[in-house]
């Protein structure tokens, strides 16, 4: 199984934005989720086309099964 943390940002031109991280433990939790966020805004690490981040909007955590088949 894999585990995507997608987290939703409200930027400074008032627009949502999400940022996903692929391969996150499934172990996850919402404490942990937020802390991330607050971290990204505080550090102001990514610039988006409607500006840098200012608030968080959402997070959740996806399980996704992927199955391979031989041909």
């Amino acid at each position: 199984m894999e585990y995507i943390l997608s987290m939703t940002f409200l930027t400074v031109g008032g627009k949502s934005s999400t940022l996903s991280i692929s391969g996150v433990k499934e172990t996850t939790t919402e404490a942990e989720a937020n802390a991330l966020m607050d971290l990204i805004i505080e550090k102001n690490i990514f610039l988006t086309s409607s500006g840098a981040y200012v608030s968080k909007q959402g997070a959740k955590l996806t399980q996704r099964k992927i199955t391979t088949f031989e041909v």
